[in-house]
């Protein structure tokens, strides 16, 4: 159907009606809806706050991000905005990405690991849905295409700011399909493999985390849904092996000051 319109074929497009500028106008209203709702509950951290602690969590959390987004294997680097942004939740263990690449990590997440490689692979994971547009490909499959033409060709706006608003109430929790769940988890390998830093199989040691803990605290939707997170682990570990990557543990410097910034 694509490739009868005025936009590049689907499989030139990843597969979606949506092109790139819309993935981000939609970002950037989901960005504006998820950073309302945790300032009015004083829980967005202001990256540009006077305050040294929030500035040094920012610094910290900033350098970590930019080495998984400048390991040369980010499709749409140069595209997307990649912000990141701090949610000071204790009790929450998440972190995700809208379309456009407006990251946003829970305090739960940072409190609850030890390991830099282990963050740096839950932050890949998540950058990926956004490089390989998961959630714009998830919206098509349930509004359908001709609303989302309509809205890509500008006729209904409307239509996109009511998108932008569900989906800013849905991220956070957002059951993404297990193909894309294990396309997140591979690719991670790839972007930290990139990094020449980080241990390219760090997503795999959070799912073990998790495991070793017994899950006692609320999983993030990313390891509570299908594929099962001792299938991701062991998948992971070998798509590593067979890629020769790196598998040894990076520094843990800027973790560290990210935890003490957030405590």
């Amino acid at each position: 159907m694509c490739s009868l319109l005025l936009f590049s074929s689907c499989e030139d497009n990843d597969g979606v009606i949506f092109s790139i500028q819309d993935d981000i106008r939609l970002g950037q209203q989901v960005a504006e809806e998820v950073d309302s709702t945790y300032r009015a509950q004083g829980k967005l951290l202001d990256p540009n706050s006077t305050n040294a602690k929030t500035q040094q969590a920012y610094q910290s959390l900033n350098r970590i991000v930019n080495r998984v987004l400048n390991s040369g294997q980010v499709k749409y680097k140069s595209e997307f905005p990649w912000t990141v942004k701090i949610i000071k939740d204790d009790e929450t263990l998440n972190a995700f990405a809208s379309p456009g690449g407006q990251i946003y990590v829970f305090s739960g997440l940072v409190k609850f690991l030890e390991d830099e490689d282990h963050f740096a692979g839950v932050l890949a994971h998540e950058i990926a849905h956004a490089d390989k547009r998961h959630s714009v490909k998830q919206l098509q499959r349930d509004y359908g295409i001709a609303l989302l033409l309509s809205v890509a060709l500008g006729n209904d706006p409307g239509t996109l700011q009511a998108i932008a608003g569900q989906l800013a109430g849905t991220l956070a929790g957002l059951r993404f399909s297990r193909e894309a769940e294990t396309e997140a988890d591979n690719t991670s390998v790839d972007y930290l493999a990139g990094t020449n830093y980080y241990a390219c199989d760090g997503a795999a040691g959070f799912f073990v985390k998790m495991q070793q803990e017994g899950q006692q605290a609320t999983p993030p939707e990313f390891i509570s849904t299908h594929p099962d997170p001792g299938n991701r682990i062991q998948n992971i570990q070998q798509l590593a092996q067979q890629k020769s990557c790196k598998t040894t543990s990076a520094a843990d410097t800027d973790f560290q000051q990210l935890k003490n910034a957030l405590n």
